[in-house]
């Protein structure tokens, strides 16, 4: 059983995932996309950090609640809006369980994935941050293995390599996007990466 500790670690593993990653980040983002997505992720993820430990949050949902709302708060861009609709939407299905399973993780992450579809637009395949979390969420969901899920999620950041863009700031580029990893898909995997390590 996963309780608000566990989700308090995990969002500030991410933050330390985000800032070990901020540079690689910006420098996908410089090819297809605005050049800040590093900065932007690290500069949400450490308020993340900053507002839980300020004040600690007495159920995961809770957690994902706070941690949502400083990323809208925080983050600039596309990014702010769609990494706090993930987590916002995650943290409400979870509701005020005190622990959740990692199969209710994975429902409640699920949810937040189709929230961000919709407010995108987007669906797997138009090389977005939908890309690594599909098949996370479906991969935590299937056997509720945290690494099989960080696997999975790198995988598909991985994946998006050779897509042709057809949502978000890298569609400008029509053609020249392909042959670039997308950022988005990159920070969202390392959301995954963060669980597993949490959970060793």
């Amino acid at each position: 059983m996963l309780d608000a500790g566990f989700f308090q670690r995990w969002m500030a593993a991410a933050a330390a995932a985000v800032d070990r990653e901020a540079d690689r980040l910006t420098d996908l983002d410089s090819t297809i996309g605005d050049a800040d997505h590093g900065a932007n992720m690290r500069r949400g993820f450490a308020a993340v950090t900053a507002a839980l430990e300020a004040e600690p949050q007495p159920t995961p949902g809770a957690v994902l609640l706070v941690a949502g709302r400083r990323l809208v708060s925080t983050v600039g861009g596309a990014s702010g809006p769609l990494y706090g609709t993930l987590l916002r939407r995650a943290g409400k299905a979870l509701g005020d369980a005190a622990e959740v399973t990692p199969q209710a993780l994975a429902e409640a992450l699920g949810a937040g994935v189709a929230a961000v579809a919709q407010l995108g637009g987007a669906a797997a395949g138009d090389k977005t941050m939908l890309d690594a979390l599909e098949p996370g969420v479906d991969a935590l969901g299937r056997g509720g293995d945290f690494a099989v899920a960080a696997r999975a999620a790198a995988e598909g950041a991985a994946a998006t390599v050779p897509m042709l863009a057809r949502k978000g700031r890298a569609s400008y580029l029509g053609e020249r996007s392909v042959g670039h990893q997308d950022p988005g898909a990159t920070s969202s995997a390392l959301l995954f990466a963060a669980l597993e390590e949490v959970a060793a």
